[in-house]
This record gives C-alpha cells, structure tokens and sequence, in this order.
C-alpha cells in the first residue's frame, strides 16, 4: 500500500473570478457537464489511490461535504422509480473504503495557511495538495498524472510539484520553477532549485508553471508553521517549498494530461467541452452541434 494515503482540497476560496455564479453557489460545486467540479477532483485522488480526503472549507460552503454525505429520501424515490442507474450514480460517488472530513479556515490567510489548516487530520503524513480549480484530464492516459507523481515521491523521496509549459509571454501569471535549464519530458521528474513567483518574462528561469498538484512531505506543515506573511500579506505555499529545498530534494513533475482552470470563465467553458466531448452521453449530439456551429 502506499505511505501517500492523504489529500488536501482548499475549498475555502470566494471564486471571485466567475461571479456572479459563484455568489450563492460554491464555485467548487459548478457542474461540469453532470458531476461538480469537486467530484470530478476527488475522484481523480480515488483513482490515484487516495484513502482520505480533507476538505479546508470556510461558512458557507457546507453544501459541498453535503455533497458527499447520502441522501436517504432521494435515494428511495429513485428506487421506487426504479431509477438504478442514477440511484448508483449518486451512491457510488465515494468508494466506502475512502473517507471525507473537514477543516475549518477561518481567515483567508493565503493557500499555505488553508493547508496548515489541516496539520492536525495529516499527522505528519505525507500528502496530496490539490487545488480544486483545475481539474487535470488524464483521458487518453492509463493512469493519472497524480498517481505518477506519488510514484515518484515513494521511489525517491522528493516531493513533487506538477507543472506544464506555458508560453513565454504568460509567465508572469503563474509560479514559474527553475530546473537549472532541464526540462522533463511529459511524466518524468527533475529537480528543482529555486522557484519564482510571477516573474516578469525575461526573469523567468523556464517556462515550467507550478499548475496545482503537489505531493509534500507531512514535515512542510511545521514550515508553514514558522513561514512568515509573504505577497498580499499572505502565508505562501511556495515560500515554504523555498524553505524546505535548503533540505529536502523536490522536483518538477512535468504532466502528461491536460489542464483546464475552472476558476475561470474561459476555463470553464473550455472544461464542459472536453468533458462533454469524452462522455457517453453528450458526445456524439455536442459534436455535431460544434460542426453546425461551424458553418
């Protein structure tokens, strides 16, 4: 079995960036095509061999762990129904084997205190960091980008941080990794540096953007600890990885699969294309409704 048995979800963000949808309604709920946004995230923790998830949550976001919880008087109207299919679709969300529990952030301190939020439920362990507004597609791929990534962390002990190449011009938007000019191939891994937070272009030691995947030794959870208030006055996940590089190898996981921002509008549009394009139910009629509107 392997040691990477934990994930920690940050849902506790406002998602300012697709308001107004996200003022009455979680932007981790959204659906894409028929699952939120969040199931299809914890589903690809489960698929990467995730046994317990731990959501750092905030007031107001309660329906997300309802989300998971079973719903006793919807379930025995789809049985009465004999609606089996959709009655297993929502009881089958979560294995039984896997387990959801919550955190409270009380304070919108940045993302490295979301995560520090949870120090107690990780234990030390080591963990996943996922970050809810991307969701990584992994269709075309045998296995997930994060279970190759904790592969990687169990063979040589170095943390992993998921990154892709974006161009040149767009480095200033994201954490850009400095590999010391390498540069992995698609589901390998190399060393890192130093990492540098939206660097202006001609700065940038690469163009490697760190893209919300990470699998972290329980020991950075006592870095945070001690990380002192960095950009926006903020507590930051990568001033801690800074720290945790003077001992501790981490490295550059270059993704196989492919990324889309759904804490975004384009993003989220971009979202219920593909997956729309890949389900059973909704390919074939989005399809020639997209050759329709080509003509």
């Amino acid at each position: 079995m392997s040691s990477v048995q934990k994930a920690v979800i940050p849902v506790a963000g406002l998602g300012t960036r697709v308001l107004p949808a996200s003022k009455s309604i979680p932007k981790e709920m959204l659906p894409v095509v028929d699952k939120p946004v969040i199931q299809h995230v914890v589903e690809e923790a489960v698929k990467s061999g995730i046994k317990e998830i731990i959501l750092v949550t905030r007031s107001g976001k309660g329906v997300i762990e309802d989300h998971f919880d079973k719903h006793y008087e919807l379930e025995a109207e789809l049985s009465r129904k004999g609606k089996t299919e959709i009655l297993e679709s929502i009881q089958n969300i979560v294995p039984a084997d896997v387990t959801i529990s919550s955190v409270r952030q009380p304070e919108a301190l940045g993302l490295g205190h979301a995560i520090q939020c949870a120090a107690s439920l990780v234990n030390n362990s080591p963990f996943v960091v996922i970050l809810p507004d991307v969701l990584v597609n992994n269709y075309t791929n045998n296995s997930t980008d994060l279970s190759k990534m904790i592969s990687a962390y169990e063979a040589t002990g170095a943390s992993q941080i998921m990154v892709e190449a974006v161009p040149e011009d767009k480095v200033q938007m994201y954490g850009i990794t400095d590999c010391e000019g390498k540069t992995p191939s698609a589901g390998e891994s190399v060393a890192i540096s130093r990492m540098v937070e939206k660097p202006a272009p001609e700065e940038a030691p690469s163009n490697l953007a760190v893209v919300g995947r990470y699998v972290l030794p329980g020991e950075i959870m006592q870095l945070l600890d001690e990380t002192k208030p960095g950009a926006g006055g903020e507590i930051q996940l990568t001033d801690a990885l800074d720290t945790l590089l003077q001992s501790n190898p981490v490295e550059a996981y270059r993704m196989m699969g492919k990324t889309y921002d759904c804490g975004s509008k384009l993003g989220y549009l971009q979202a219920h294309l593909a997956y729309g394009l890949q389900h059973p139910e909704t390919k074939d009629g989005l399809t020639a409704f997209l050759n329709d509107l080509g003509k």
